[in-house]
Order: structure tokens, then sequence, then C-alpha cells
């Protein structure tokens, strides 16, 4: 029997009452309309991209950004597909019975926690700093340990990480990590095991290659 008292439980198994093709698609829509706000309303708006538009300029940037729509979806699959296969091979390590197709469905719902930074920094950039430059967009994530540290003389390399480990990182692992106790219907202690073994020493090591790999 699950325990709610746990972690996101509750809200794990309700998300994960939903058709996987109804929330991949609610998904990739939040995620495009999203973007499409930050492009046309905030982007587009800082002063480098408004002297591209007076030359006459600024339609190839459109152009090129308007990519970034259409891979949405293609993004989410790669991204699900392989963090689904971490998921598998730690469950199927610890002895847990989970499909490969179950775990992409907890990987798939968990994301939707990431949808709130990325609202925040909409709201953060349209009601209270409205005049922002490009590099100040880019570097901006809330709740992060980039948020410690000036973007403007932090090494290029740590801006990825310093992103990478936020508050939200933190909930998405609870998230993964209720979703195999829900699936599983085993020890949610064992379960925790599983998502640091499946998910976070994984990402850590990711995060680890990207800074001695970055150029």
């Amino acid at each position: 029997m699950l325990k709610n008292k746990y972690p996101f439980v509750s809200i794990i198994h309700d998300l994960l009452d939903i058709r996987k093709i109804h929330f991949f698609f609610l998904l990739c829509t939040l995620s495009f309309l999203i973007l499409f706000i930050k492009k046309t309303f905030i982007e587009y708006e800082i002063t480098a991209f408004q002297i591209l538009d007076e030359r006459g300029e600024l339609g190839l940037f459109k152009m090129i950004s308007a990519l970034q729509y259409f891979s949405i979806p293609a993004i989410y699959i790669i991204k699900f597909t392989f963090i689904a296969f971490f998921i598998w091979i730690g469950n199927f390590g610890f002895g847990y019975k989970i499909t490969y197709a179950n775990c992409w469905h907890i990987v798939m719902v968990s994301e939707v926690i990431f949808i709130v930074p990325e609202l925040i920094k909409v709201f953060w950039f349209m009601l209270v700093d409205t005049d922002p430059n490009l590099a100040a967009v880019r570097a901006f994530y809330p709740l992060s340990l980039m948020q410690f540290f000036d973007y403007e003389n932090l090494a290029g390399k740590w801006h990825y990480p310093f992103k990478s480990l936020n508050l939200f990182e933190v909930v998405y692992w609870l998230l993964l990590v209720a979703g195999i106790y829900v699936k599983s219907h085993e020890n949610y202690s064992k379960s925790m095991v599983v998502g640091i073994f499946a998910y976070v020493v994984p990402f850590i090591f990711w995060l680890g290659y990207y800074v001695l790999v970055y150029k």
C-alpha cells in the first residue's frame, strides 16, 4: 500500500494516471508557449535585437529561433529516453521489476517541475528586471547556485553547472523517487537509493565532465 506521507507520492501518483500521449502533448504545448513569450516579449525587446530589427537583420535570427519551437518534442524524447534508461538500469540492478515504459513515464511526468522556473523567469524579466541584456537573461535561473555569483565575472564553463544545481533539480529527483516507489510498490528508502545511483550520481558526473571538456 502506498504511503502518501512520503514527498510528492500523491502528486506523482495523480500525474501517472494521465495518459502518456496527452501529458506529452501538454508538456510540449506549455514549453512552446513559454518559449514564445520569452522570445517575443523579452529577448526581442533587448536593445541589441531592436538595432538588428532596424537594420532589417532580425528576420534571420527569428528564422533560426523558430527551429527551437519545432525541436521541443525531439529534445524531450531524447532527454526522457536517456534518463529513463539510467532509471531502468538502476531499478534492474536493485531488483525492482519496473518496465522501461514505466521508467519513461516517470521521467516524463517529473519534467513538469522545470516549467516552474521558466515561468518565474518570464515574470521576472517582464515585471521586475524589465531592461536586461541578453547575457543576463541567459544566465538567470531562479533558486540556483548561479544566483550567488556574478555571471559577468564567472568563467563560461561554470554557467551551465551552476544553473543546473538548483532547488527544482532536487524536487525533480524526489519526483523520480516517488515515481519509482509508486510503480514498484516496494520500500521507499530503497527507492531513494535507486534514485541516487540511477540519476543523481550520473547527473553529477555529467556536470563534472562538462566542466572538464568545456573550451
